[in-house]
């Protein structure tokens, strides 16, 4: 189950550098000009969860695998990207294809590495952005709503929604506000998504702050965080220098340089799950001696189709899942002490699976 992840902001923000941190390579030309990354990067990394090596211990799995997560580090925007301006077009295509949108935001002084508007200021940054992905959707609706226009008289009830969705978009972008804060019925979701607008997708703000700050912030950061609260976004600090400085190092050096600086894990850590989070994404487990593995699902995903993960087959002939919670497995020291415990639990097909669940499923071939 792939969930893709953009990387946005303005040039010379830091993009490319955390994106260079995350895969732990330097596929992503970090240069002092706008535009260096020419073409989308992408890149997969693995979720941090400290359960999965866990459950590994108990059960003597051989392999471990965690669940995945997509990055795409896209070129810089720049005022008048819903024009084409700049890599406009390019910029906005890219972005459509994501799931969210991790914002990078510049919340750090450095003479050495020019601004594209010459100033320090994030929240006017998030703001041009935010602009931009407005003006392209709005641009975006009107055409589309042109279009409906002789479908309309059919009487089509699919057409009928994707109207009436598209005006409430539109009503919203019209008071400056983005397509997200729209409150949409749980029936509208699957066809407001299939809307692909820039401005519905979620956000989650990255402050790029010197070295210095990159444990507690700083009044920049706290610019941004105070924003993001009245939007009901998430923040995450991070130093991208630092990053990609620990991103190079192995794992007991990289453990030695964050307890020097202060921190208690990398800030990669928590951005791929915050990014997690955002996304609306939980983890289930899979666990015998051949190897303990992670799997990604939406929250709210019933137990055939979590098989489904697995594989197709899977969720077609599914019969039942046998599952136990991670805590109990944990305190149980594997399947046998929690069966002995009463932990252990047949569910059916209307079970909806929850976060850390160790599943086995059984089904018809």
């Amino acid at each position: 189950m792939g969930f893709k992840m953009g990387i946005v902001g303005l040039p010379n923000v830091g993009k490319s550098t955390l994106f260079n941190a995350l895969t732990r390579t330097a596929a992503a030309q970090a240069a002092n000009f706008p535009f260096c990354t020419i073409e989308p990067n992408v890149g997969e990394v693995a979720v941090p969860d400290p359960r999965l090596e866990k459950l590994a211990a108990i059960a003597g799995s051989k392999q471990i695998i965690p669940t995945r997560m997509t990055f795409v580090d896209i070129a810089g925007l720049v005022r008048g990207a819903s024009k084409g301006e700049g890599l406009g077009n390019q910029f906005l295509a890219n972005i459509r294809e994501c799931d969210a949108i991790a914002h990078v935001l510049r919340c750090f002084e450095d003479g050495d590495i020019t601004h594209v508007e010459g100033r320090i200021d994030p929240v006017a940054d998030a703001e041009t952005i935010e602009t931009e992905l407005m003006l392209a959707d709005m641009e975006s609706i009107e055409r589309r709503l042109t279009a409906l226009g002789k479908k309309l008289r059919a009487g089509d009830q699919e057409t009928l929604d994707q109207d009436r969705l598209l005006r409430a978009a539109l009503a919203a972008l019209n008071e400056g506000k983005p397509a997200r804060t729209q409150a949409i019925a749980e029936d509208d979701r699957k066809q407001w998504r299939m809307l692909q607008l820039l401005t519905a997708k979620a956000v989650l703000y990255v402050c790029n702050v010197e070295e210095a700050c990159a444990a507690s912030g700083n009044s920049q950061s706290a610019r941004v965080a105070e924003m993001a609260a009245g939007q009901g976004a998430a923040t995450v600090v991070i130093s991208a220098k630092i990053e990609e400085e620990i991103s190079q190092l192995a794992d007991d050096e990289a453990a030695m340089f964050l307890e020097e600086m202060g921190l208690a894990e990398a800030g990669l850590d928590r951005l791929i799950r915050a990014g997690h989070e955002l996304l609306g994404l939980q983890t289930y487990f899979t666990v015998g001696p051949k190897e303990a593995r992670a799997w990604t699902i939406s929250k709210g995903t019933l137990a055939p189709q979590a098989a489904g993960v697995i594989h197709g087959d899977f969720e077609k002939g599914f019969i039942r899942a046998e599952t136990v919670a991670y805590a109990d497995y944990i305190a149980g020291k594997g399947e046998t002490g929690a069966k002995e415990a009463g932990k252990f639990r047949v569910e059916g097909k209307t079970y909806e699976v929850k976060d850390g669940d160790v599943l086995h499923f059984l089904f018809n071939a």
